[in-house]
């Protein structure tokens, strides 16, 4: 016996195949119209074609299932049987609409058909029935436009232009002052417009009407905007949508009708009053269209508002009474903020979809933490609502969303926040401009460690080319910076200091403004709302402290790194690249002087003038970290990075230093590498050189020793060798810290406990993290240069070809921004469990980008590892993230992405 796969679910008059629960299959919009239908509202009746039916139709060559056909007809049958009108009889006849449907709401993304069923006989049936030929024909030219612009691919504009003619040949400017036979007249010009264009007439069998709406909903899934969302939102391509068939009711039937969109708290702040708008005598792509201004639904937002328009609340109070307990049934049903759509169709209400509304951060925070409160829901529920990146709003200024903005190009959102300066495209002017009190927009090709006193100092930045994880990514994320990182458009001439972009030329000392969240550079200045992080986000933040398991550090070096790191609640410094600090202006000249010498003597010579530096440093961090466990990483790029790169460079640096300047040069080209990232840096320089390291070394040991003796609370110093590979690695340098560490004790006359482990970054590292256990005590993962290894891909340069792997489905996500769990992830938990089993109690953590990213911390809660470490602003979102990880954990499942 063959059982048949049922790809069609129907819904209204009282009853459904489905129910909330089926999301996947009927995707959101389908599942909360079947619960509606089975809660007793008045739903529209009609039927579901299944995400499923999506899925096979891509599978197959975009053929559908062979048994569809069969199920729609039966589908429509039962939709006949309910309204009492069939499909395509011309005197009285059924329209439908056709919608898309996903499991995850895609507001706007994909298409809508609606009126579907009309031709040049149904109109006539429609307008007898109704008694009225004018809605009968202005549901017919929507029809057309609409149909025309989903499936037959014409635009919307070919059809405007006919009807501004209109217009202005009577004179009139809203459509509703169009008569019953302007509007024939115009559907004849539409028809005419089709048949123009595509050389046949705009097509009349309804059935063909609906199987070529359903291939357009399909192919929407697939359109470029679709797939923007889904990859910005994290939604797989293999989920497919739905498509939802629904009897029509009609807003446009006059005064006693009317169509609308209703929120039931407010999305943007959270409070818990109605929201939303409508339009008499209107269908629902009236109220977002812009062509006529919607009304408020209530009373008090008319007159919040400074409206003349009679709200819904006055101008239906009866129908508005009806809706008002509806809403209130809907959102204590699924006991949170529901986005409702609805149609009044001569004073009778119905409701067309129901689903939990977008908000913005602010507004998640407080609905969650207001249903906790009222009882509504349990904390852990309130904390598992409140999606982890959107509190990127939260935590940066960001522009006045009122303000006008005037774009002039567009790059990678690598940085959330805004900032205004004036534009600069050095470091060393940034620094100087920024010294004197201006505000700096540092602009760049690319930038380099070298940069990082005019990163740290400008406000914001640029960079033409690089991508979400560049170097500028990557650093202005742990400063709190906003940056705008692969602006292609932009042509930089460092010589003339100007950009060009789109035929527009800036210069040095231009104001812009950038909104790293949307990857927006703005001419001019845009007025800032600064962050506000108390009530309902403290509140929350501490609900999540009480359920999370895995603890959050920061990756900090700087003072204010870690200020504002513990600030945002971090638990300790999960890495602190000390290589940064050797940039600095006041020790810079001694890292160079140390390159330069000629032997062991003159490069210790060298390294005794930065070690005090170093350990001022580290002072300071060790008091504001106040006896958390810190990680330093010791030196790590090669040494080719400290000096100079051209000849001219070269030469100005050896006669404002007094140096030789051959020398210079030859050391820079004995130090030239042709892959410098599989190259002479991370541990194979202390091995080369062990007295870097031991400088390193004792400057940690002795600021901890001195924090302890003035604050009498001993640090925790966690010294981490970066890039090891081998077990004879390990062990060397795990003897030289320890003899360093000793003599260190010895001198003093006393001691502070501090551990040895390493970063594993390198393949064979996680594959041989026995032999590496034999002497570290600790594992930090740096997955930033463990996906490059593994995948053998620059991710400074990936930005040229990454993006045709996303449009191609190769990669769903960017392996930089969110864990590669089947390859990456596998070393991690080799590593780990490799690792715990030579050595019980090795302690875990991981201090890559990913570290802040919330799905790769899932990841990290289920490998079992200690702690995660990021960026200091990400610290609030990878808190929130490993709490919804460990209740994700509880139930045995990943937590929704239906946000």
């Amino acid at each position: 016996m063959v059982i048949m796969t049922q790809w069609v679910y129907g819904f209204g008059g009282g009853s459904a195949d489905g129910d909330a629960s089926m999301k996947n299959l009927l995707g959101g919009k389908g599942a909360n119209l079947a619960e509606m239908s089975s809660l007793g509202l008045p739903v529209p009746p009609g039927f579901t074609i299944t995400t499923e039916a999506c899925v096979h139709y891509y599978a197959q060559g975009e053929t559908y299932p062979a048994d569809l056909a069969e199920q729609v007809a039966a589908g429509l049958q039962k939709v006949e049987g309910i309204t009492g009108k069939r499909f395509g009889d011309p005197a009285n006849p059924l329209l439908v609409s056709v919608r898309s449907g996903a499991r995850a709401s895609m507001p706007g993304m994909m298409d809508t058909v609606l009126n579907l069923g009309l031709n040049d006989q149904t109109v006539e049936g429609l307008a007898a029935l109704s008694g009225d030929r004018r809605f009968a024909f202005d549901s017919y030219r929507r029809f057309i436009t609409m149909y025309s612009n989903v499936v037959l691919g014409l635009g919307h504009d070919l059809f405007e232009e006919v009807l501004d003619d209109h217009k202005d040949r009577l004179g009139v400017t809203v459509d509703t002052d169009l008569s019953a036979g302007d509007w024939e007249k115009v559907v004849g010009d539409y028809k005419a417009v089709v048949e123009r264009e595509l050389g046949e007439g705009f097509p009349q069998d309804p059935n063909d009407q609906l199987w070529g709406a359903v291939g357009a909903v399909f192919a929407s899934w697939m359109n470029d905007r679709a797939k923007f969302y889904r990859r910005m939102h994290d939604i797989p391509e293999s989920w497919g949508t739905a498509v939802n068939v629904q009897s029509m009711v009609f807003g446009n039937m006059g005064q006693t009708s009317a169509t609308g969109v209703a929120f039931t708290r407010n999305p943007s702040t959270g409070e818990a009053r109605l929201y939303g708008e409508f339009l008499i005598n209107a269908q629902g792509e009236d109220v977002v269209a812009g062509i006529r201004t919607p009304q408020s639904l209530t009373r008090a937002g008319r007159e919040e508002m400074g409206e003349t328009a009679p709200s819904m609340e006055e101008a239906m109070p009866e129908v508005f009474g009806q809706f008002v307990e509806v809403v209130g049934r809907l959102e204590s049903h699924y006991r949170d903020m529901q986005d409702i759509e609805f149609t009044v169709e001569q004073g009778r209400l119905w409701m067309l979809q129901t689903r939990n509304g977008k908000r913005t951060a602010k507004s998640a925070l407080k609905i969650a933490v207001d249903l906790a409160a009222e009882g509504v829901i349990s904390q852990e529920e309130a904390v598992s609502r409140v999606e982890p990146a959107a509190l990127d709003q939260l935590l940066h200024p960001t522009l006045d969303p009122k303000a006008p903005r005037n774009v002039v190009t567009t790059g990678l959102p690598a940085s959330p926040g805004a900032a205004t300066g004036k534009i600069v495209f050095d470091a060393d002017e940034a620094e100087r401009m920024s010294q004197l009190g201006d505000a700096v927009i540092l602009v760049r090709t690319e930038t380099s460690p070298e940069d990082i006193h005019g990163m740290h100092a400008a406000r914001g930045i640029v960079t033409a080319r690089g991508g979400m994880t560049s170097h500028a990514a990557v650093v202005a994320r742990g400063m709190g910076r906003p940056c705008v990182s692969g602006a292609g458009d932009i042509q930089i001439d460092d010589k003339a200091r100007t950009f060009t972009v789109k035929g527009r030329t800036f210069k040095a000392g231009d104001i812009i403004t950038i909104d790293g969240s949307k990857g927006e550079v703005i001419d001019g200045a845009v007025p800032m709302i600064e962050p506000e992080l108390t009530g309902d986000f403290q509140t929350l933040m501490g609900w999540a402290d009480g359920i999370r398991r895995l603890k959050v550090r920061a990756n900090a070096e700087t003072p204010t790194d870690a200020k504002t790191a513990r600030g945002f609640g971090a638990e300790g410094v999960g890495l602190c690249r000390t290589e940064h600090m050797f940039f600095d202006d006041t020790r810079i000249a001694a890292v160079r002087e140390m390159i330069l010498a000629d032997d062991e003597a003159g490069r210790r010579a060298a390294l005794a003038k930065i070690a005090p530096f170093q350990k001022a440093d580290f002072v300071e961090l060790f008091q504001i970290m106040a006896g958390l466990p810190v990680t330093i990483r010791l030196l790590d790029p090669p040494l080719h990075e400290f000096i100079p790169h051209t000849e001219a460079e070269m030469d100005a640096l050896a006669a404002s230093q007094g140096l030789d300047a051959a020398k210079l040069k030859r050391r820079a080209a004995d130090l030239h590498e042709t892959n410098p990232m599989l190259g002479h840096r991370g541990c194979r320089l202390g091995v080369a050189y062990p007295e870097i390291y031991e400088m390193q070394v004792r400057a940690i040991i002795e600021a901890a020793l001195e924090v302890k003796a003035k604050s009498g609370q001993a640090p925790i110093p966690e010294i981490m060798h970066p890039l090891v590979a081998l077990g004879g690695e390990m062990n060397f340098l795990r003897a030289l810290t320890d003899r360093t560490a000793q003599a260190v004790f010895a001198d003093t006359g006393d001691q502070v406990d501090y551990m040895v482990g390493t970063m594993i970054e390198l393949p064979r590292a996680a594959l041989r993290a026995a032999d590496l256990a034999q002497s570290a005590e600790f594992f930090s993962f740096g997955t930033n240069d463990l996906t490059q290894t593994t995948f053998g891909i620059s991710r400074d340069d990936s930005g040229r070809f990454l993006q045709a792997y996303l449009d191609k489905g190769i990669f769903e996500t960017d392996p930089f921004v969110r864990l590669d769990r089947d390859g990456v992830g596998d070393l991690i938990r080799i590593a780990a469990e490799r690792g715990r089993a030579a050595r019980p109690g090795i302690k875990l953590g991981i201090c890559g980008e990913h570290g802040g990213d919330p799905s790769s911390i899932a990841f990290c809660e289920s490998v079992g590892l200690d702690y995660v470490s990021c960026s200091p602003y990400r610290v609030p979102i990878a808190r929130l993230a490993a709490a919804q990880a460990a209740l994700a954990a509880r139930t045995g499942k990943e937590r929704e992405k239906d946000r």
